[in-house]
């Protein structure tokens, strides 16, 4: 029989040795199946914290730096869960963690790893009211939070371990350090145990919890591994709050070094400065970073990024017009890529295959992605949009096993999970984003894609992000503006008039209005809360429509 650190290792080798062919990669690859495995223990303990002992695992950049090798984090998380347990952490119990950019936080999810605890992260913005929520709505039993947030969350009913500074009532986190270097599991970890609970950025409405098991996550990951492009002893950047993806299981199944830097949203020239003084060789990083940094000189800072070899992107697509500047700068291509907090990375442009501008790219191996008609509930016609779906007859690794509130319910009835976004694909199989299934309306008779025309705005000068929704029939803009412009007139009447000039007459942008634009914790759009405003019909005073300017009505 073969074991689970074999199994998993074939795997990923085989993607590591099909990195460039993506046709290999696709006709070969299939994820693991395992009956057994543990990701911290089979993989991160047994594999890495060997072969890889000296090798940097974990690169924090802050008011101080500091750096943490494969050996020492594997003795420092079994620390951690020899007085987790001797603190009551029992396998299968929730533990909420609360804590910023720090290697305690790294370290003690591999802890409960370790132990068969269920991790469930929580950003460090989250109001103490919706803490409270969490931990009430998920049976959280254990909390482990930065010292200064102890204040805020309860004081009753569950273990309360504090990092930082002692905090009274609180058990002291560092007081772990005086355990030993070694650690015994108490039993094996099943494949399907629960190993993560991960909330949704809620953008549509109530966030939903997710369950992600000991294989779902970690190893469903070897997906975004692949499609990022990362090789053993890279330095992966991934630009703002790190998600335990990109920050943890997709550098580490590769043997990277994750790179952190411990702040919010660097500026484009200290996160270029960072990328050049670490040696970084991947870099992920959101739209609008990328928006930033195209409108510097990328071109100066060229023969300071000699060790960077790809960039990617994910979350909602990147304009064409900084992926050029970006090319023509630095020789290297933005690839767009597509997946959810239900799965790890399914669609997406790999190292090596030719780039489609506006695309998403293909599905990834292992992801059997199809576009099936919302209404019919049949794939989609070639050059149709439909919803992206995965065929649950050849269900991916990479899938949820379900929500905390629907635990037998995916999906409640037929043979798709149904990821709620739109695309469509052209003949070579890449999928171009269209939004959401709520989000994609229709005026005069065409179906609009809001993220199309919001791909159009943000060429403007003047517009940082923009959120386009139906407003009386018609596509209304809400912006957030670059830095350097002001809300008024004359900046409503140049979007507008932007608008006019690269947008057909039926998709074109009438209303503007300023923000801020609703975020949720995680700084997504709240769509939902944009087209709730339109639905009572009223103008409001930063609103500009098409109509107050002469020279822009038909």
């Amino acid at each position: 029989m073969t074991d689970p650190t074999s199994t998993f290792r074939a795997a990923r080798d085989l993607l590591l040795a099909t990195a460039t062919d993506f046709n290999r990669a696709l006709n070969r690859f299939a994820h693991p199946r395992f009956t057994e495995f543990n990701w911290a223990l089979d993989w991160f303990d047994a594999v890495l914290a060997t072969e890889h002992a000296d090798d940097r695992a974990l690169w924090i950049v802050g008011d101080t730096e500091s750096f943490w090798t494969f050996a020492e984090l594997s003795a420092r998380s079994n620390q951690a869960a020899s007085w987790l347990r001797a603190r009551g952490v029992r396998r299968g119990d929730r533990v909420l963690v609360q804590l910023g950019d720090q290697v305690e936080r790294w370290e003690t999810l591999l802890a409960l790893m370790k132990l068969g605890a269920v991790a469930v992260p929580t950003s460090s913005q989250l109001s103490p009211a919706d803490v409270r929520g969490r931990i009430y709505r998920l049976g959280v039993r254990h909390v482990v939070a930065r010292a200064d947030r102890a204040a805020m969350l309860p004081a009753d009913g569950i273990t309360r371990i504090a990092v930082g500074p002692p905090v009274e009532g609180w058990q002291h986190y560092e007081d772990c350090r005086r355990e030993g270097p070694g650690f015994v599991p108490d039993g094996p970890t099943m494949a399907d145990d629960p190993l993560l609970i991960l909330i949704t950025p809620g953008t549509t409405g109530w966030a939903k919890a997710i369950v992600h098991t000991h294989t779902s996550y970690p190893v469903g990951h070897l997906t975004t591994m692949y499609w990022t492009g990362l090789r053993p002893g890279d330095v992966h950047l991934g630009v703002s709050s790190p998600s335990w993806g990109s920050a943890l299981f997709t550098p580490w199944n590769a043997a990277a070094c994750a790179l952190v830097h411990a702040a919010a949203e660097p500026g484009p020239e200290t996160l270029l400065a960072l990328v050049a003084r670490c040696g970084v060789s991947t870099l992920c990083a959101p739209p609008k970073a990328w928006r930033a940094l195209a409108e510097g000189d990328l071109m100066s800072w060229r023969p300071h990024l000699s060790a960077l070899r790809e960039l990617v992107t994910i979350g909602e697509p990147v304009s064409p017009g900084v992926v050029h500047r970006v090319r023509r700068a630095w020789g290297l291509t933005i690839r767009e890529g597509y997946g959810q907090s239900e799965t790890t990375a399914l669609v997406g442009h790999t190292p090596g295959s030719p780039v489609t501008l506006g695309a998403m790219g293909r599905p990834l191996p292992g992801c059997p992605v199809v576009l099936v008609d919302p209404v019919t509930g049949y794939p989609a016609a070639p050059g149709e949009e439909g919803e992206i779906c995965l065929d649950l007859t050849r269900r991916p690794l990479g899938l949820m096993a379900h929500y905390v509130d629907a635990p037998r319910a995916l999906p409640p009835t037929g043979r798709y999970y149904r990821t709620g976004d739109v695309a469509v694909a052209d003949e070579l199989g890449y999928l171009r984003y269209l939004g959401r299934v709520d989000d994609v309306f229709s005026s005069a008779d065409h179906r609009i894609s809001p993220v199309e025309l919001e791909g159009v705005l943000v060429e403007h000068e003047a517009v940082g992000e923009a959120a386009v929704v139906p407003a009386d029939g018609l596509p209304k803009a809400y912006i957030d503006l670059a830095v350097g412009h002001r809300a008024g007139p004359e900046t409503a009447r140049a979007i507008l008039s932007f608008a006019r000039s690269h947008l057909p007459p039926y998709s074109r942008v009438r209303r503007v209005e300023f923000g801020p634009l609703p975020r949720t914790v995680s700084g997504r759009v709240r769509r939902a809360e944009l087209r709730q405003r339109e639905s009572d019909g009223c103008r409001r005073a930063r609103e500009y429509r098409d109509s107050d300017f002469p020279e822009l009505v038909d």
